[in-house]
């Protein structure tokens, strides 16, 4: 009986403790067009005047074929990015072939795990459309190793291979960038300082110096709960678990090891 009541009393919280978990996990439809309110319509040419976007949100941007567009997104640990590209190509125009690079905060070419990175429209095409799902971004690495880290990622959108007759036609591009959470199958043990974000090490400084500077910031954008938010995983959840299972096999094998009590035949002075 005291084995059965103990095994409902940690199902019962172990149910308790699953729930947001996996409410947390679940993903949050969001409504287009309150996502899309306030994106940037402009584009950067280099890596200095990208154009800052929040992940959720379609950026656009008219330019003309051979321009190089860049904009500029956070990405936290955990998380994994999808950048997706679409360009709305002139009515008359050869083969063309678009590419789509993302890089990270120390401007490292970061490849991608899945997607259409590169395509060629034919002629006769009025779009294309490209997709680039990063590797999940790592909350520290080694020096010498390229993982992904929080900070501010580019996305580098132009036309390669093209005919000099489709040089300076105009198109119109969308940009997107979507995350998923990995959760506590990939956290490492160790963290980064700071994030790799423009202008962080000039903040910094200026931080021990205690000025209050804040026009050295070059990076306006982070995640909306702030660097490094994901600091609750499912790993929290599978820790409790382990810890009751662990619990409930102590008292089952006591209660399997100790006996039925005092034999009746044994003397009531021994």
């Amino acid at each position: 009986m005291r084995i059965t009541r103990a095994l409902s009393v940690s199902l019962l919280m172990l149910g308790l403790a699953v729930a947001p978990a996996a409410a947390d996990s679940s993903p949050t439809p969001t409504d287009s067009a309150s996502a899309d309110e306030g994106a940037p319509t402009q584009a950067g040419t280099s890596f200095r005047t990208a154009t800052e976007v929040e992940q959720g949100r379609t950026a656009t941007a008219s330019g003309s074929t051979g321009d190089y567009l860049y904009w500029s997104f956070p990405a936290d640990a955990g998380q994994r990015p999808t950048v997706q590209a679409t360009v709305k190509l002139p009515e008359t125009h050869a083969a063309q072939t678009w590419q789509v690079d993302v890089y990270d905060g120390l401007r490292r070419r970061q490849s991608c795990q899945y997607g259409a990175q590169t395509r060629t429209a034919a002629a006769d095409s009025s779009s294309v459309e490209l997709a680039c799902t990063l590797r999940t971004v790592r909350a520290w690495s080694e020096t010498w190793a390229n993982d992904p880290l929080p900070g501010t990622y580019y996305v580098r959108l132009t036309a390669v291979g093209l005919t000099t007759a489709d040089l300076g036609l105009p198109v119109g591009t969308k940009v997107r960038v979507d995350s998923k959470d990995i959760g506590g199958s990939a956290a490492v043990d160790g963290s980064l300082a700071e994030p790799l974000v423009p202008g962080i090490a000039v903040k910094s400084e200026a931080d021990k110096d205690g000025s209050k500077d804040s026009s050295a910031v070059l990076s306006a954008i982070e995640p909306e709960d702030g660097w490094s938010s994901g600091w609750w995983s499912d790993r929290w959840v599978w820790t409790a678990i382990g810890g009751m299972l662990a619990a409930l096999a102590g008292v089952g094998g006591y209660a399997l090891t100790r006996g039925s009590g005092r034999p009746s035949r044994a003397p009531q002075g021994a």
